[in-house]
């Protein structure tokens, strides 16, 4: 009788334990799974209220240039895209790559719309000269943007070569005085302004969340395409492997950009004249010459008549 009660006592303890177990476990998955529902439906009526906050462009025309802009880069070769991204890095980012893309398009289609409008409204028979307007009208459209881009990108770095001997001189003279290379470095992006500054405010921030100097420093001739700063982050960088004094290297290389600046100078003097040659031809001699001889040519119609 005792073992018969022992028994039955144990077997309802073990179907107690197993019982708690998955019974619990079920209403534990039944409630983890009505609240999983109660938080996914709250995250949707948010976002669906926060959709509904937006502009109209944010809703509705951002998305379709977004898909527009991805249906031009799958049909553009992997080559053009990454040498736009190149060219849109070096140029400061005016712009971002879908915002170029439909850019793009849209002038292309506008100036092969105006090539086609000009077909329709010359004369039929001038089937070559309509022809001749369709394709220059879509070669313009189609190369503009590229010409454009390229504009920015010389502009931004004609700005770097112009504040490269000020800001060598600013960070040699620091770096003279007892300033490490990353203390002048930032001395110089808070003193000057301009791309420059901003590209090494850009590398410095990168050397304090962990990157190593030198992979900034790359990072950052990338992002310019300079030959000039590209000589002084190779100078660096050997500088640093070799454990040569950095004042040295960047007392030569400051030397090494005055002299480039003046040879600049020299230069763009010597291309004054040839540059002037073409307004004084087109425009300066047609007026000196109707000026001296449009007197004679009266005269002589007077008394020609």
């Amino acid at each position: 009788m005792i073992i018969a009660l022992a028994a039955v006592s144990v077997f309802g303890a073990i179907m107690s334990i197993v019982y708690s177990m998955f019974g619990g476990a079920k209403r534990g998955t039944s409630m983890e799974s009505r609240i999983q529902d109660f938080r996914s439906r709250a995250v949707s009526a948010q976002e669906d209220e926060v959709d509904l906050e937006l502009p109209f462009g944010e809703r509705v025309l951002r998305p379709t240039i977004e898909g527009f802009s991805r249906t031009i880069s799958s049909v553009l070769p992997a080559s053009v895209i990454s040498d736009i991204q190149k060219q849109l890095m070096m140029a400061g980012h005016p712009m971002t790559l879908q915002s170029y893309l439909t850019f793009w398009a849209i002038l292309f289609s506008m100036f092969t719309g105006l090539g086609l409008i000009m077909f329709v409204v010359l004369p039929g028979s001038l089937l070559i000269q309509k022809l001749i307007f369709v394709v220059m009208f879509a070669a313009l459209g189609w190369v503009f943007p590229r010409i454009w881009l390229k504009g920015k990108v010389k502009a931004r770095q004609k700005m770097v070569i112009r504040a490269m001997p000020d800001a060598m001189d600013l960070i040699t003279t620091c770096v003279e005085a007892g300033l490490g290379l990353d203390a002048a470095l930032a001395r110089v992006a808070e003193k000057s302004g301009g791309p420059l500054a901003e590209e090494l405010s850009r590398m410095l921030r990168d050397v304090a969340m962990g990157k190593m100097r030198r992979e900034a420093m790359t990072e950052l001739e990338q992002r310019i395409g300079v030959e000039e700063l590209t000589t002084f982050i190779n100078s660096v960088i050997q500088a640093e492997q070799l454990g040569v004094g950095i004042a040295q290297v960047l007392r030569v290389q400051s030397d090494q950009l005055r002299t480039k600046r003046r040879q600049r100078a020299e230069q763009s003097a010597h291309e004054a004249p040839i540059k002037m040659l073409f307004p004084l031809v087109l425009f300066i001699f047609p007026a000196f010459l109707l000026v001296i001889l449009g007197p004679a040519a009266i005269r002589i119609a007077q008394s020609l008549s």
